[in-house]
């Protein structure tokens, strides 16, 4: 079985799930998953686990995110994107670049964001893109979500202006929403008309591999489980310890980590050559002087 990360340039016109499971047939495992879902229509940075790195994707999935999106303003749909019917349609030929640009700033920050219609989010034990698909639409509760900019590329003028913008953000942050949220703050509507993730965390489409390409170099595509969590803390251990490690042992955080440490998140264990035995994070209620395994990559033999 393959265990690592696959950094995959997700092709539009196919879900994330579809993604998986062309990995399961080149892999020839089950064992495959992914973090950060991407819209059908969306393309770029999907990261795919594999074997028993797939128990590592809670650590990067959690990962700041970046975008360049193609807005058209003057034009709503019913899912903010292109893929939906138009339920509104105005000119904005009055809409400058500058206003986009003041307007834009008024997103950087922490802000309430609802959720679309078309989300894998859960309400009443229903994904809201299932009820969608039935015609149903049901309230949604803000979330908060952090932007942390918003650049305007370039700006095509006309009833229906297009605008590239690039935007870094926080996980669980919706750039259909953002899309529409500009048009409304804007005095009219808005969609996304193209989409590419262009980063998760450390991740970015210069990592990143088409399917094909998957497809002809198999492993050699693969990064280490140690290579999948290089964003966070690490430390590197000496024999005993990583035997105590594969056990799933619990430490004090000085015994783990060194003299005066504790832990203020999740901590990648390394051996002395490397490779990632397990992270480990904070033992509840030892405000960090204690660490639990989180996920141990590497059993003891």
């Amino acid at each position: 079985m393959t265990d690592g990360l696959v950094v995959v340039d997700k092709p539009a016109g196919c879900t994330s799930h579809d993604v998986v499971a062309r990995c399961r047939k080149i892999f020839g495992q089950r064992s495959v998953g992914h973090a950060g879902t991407l819209d059908p229509d969306a393309t770029g940075v999907l990261l795919v686990g594999l074997g028993r790195a797939t128990r590592l994707l809670r650590f990067v999935q959690e990962d700041d995110k970046a975008y360049t999106a193609v807005i058209t303003f003057g034009v709503a749909t019913t899912t903010l994107d292109a893929a939906g019917t138009v339920v509104d349609e105005q000119s904005m030929a009055d809409l400058t670049v500058e206003a986009l640009r003041a307007a834009a700033t008024g997103f950087v920050g922490e802000i309430d964001q609802v959720p679309p219609m078309v989300s894998a989010i859960k309400v009443g034990g229903r994904r809201l893109h299932e009820l969608a698909r039935e015609g149903i639409e049901v309230e949604r509760a803000p979330r908060r979500v952090r932007i942390d900019a918003i650049d305007v590329e370039s700006f095509e003028p006309g009833e229906h202006p297009r605008a590239v913008v690039h935007v870094r953000c926080g996980t669980g942050t919706y750039i259909r929403s953002l899309a529409a949220d500009l048009g409304e703050a804007l005095g009219g509507c808005a969609h996304i008309a193209e989409l590419r993730r262009t980063a998760v965390g450390p991740f970015t489409v210069a990592d990143a591999h088409l399917l094909a390409d998957v497809e002809a170099r198999n492993v050699a595509v693969v990064l280490s489980p140690a290579d999948m969590v290089c964003a966070l803390p690490r430390v590197t251990v000496d024999a005993a310890i990583a035997s105590a490690v594969g056990h799933g042992s619990t430490f004090a955080a000085h015994d783990l980590l060194g003299d005066g440490r504790v832990a203020s998140g999740p901590v990648a264990v390394l051996d002395g050559a490397g490779e990632l035995l397990a992270v480990y994070e904070p033992r509840p209620g030892s405000e960090g002087r204690g660490v639990k395994p989180a996920v141990v990559v590497r059993s003891a033999s």
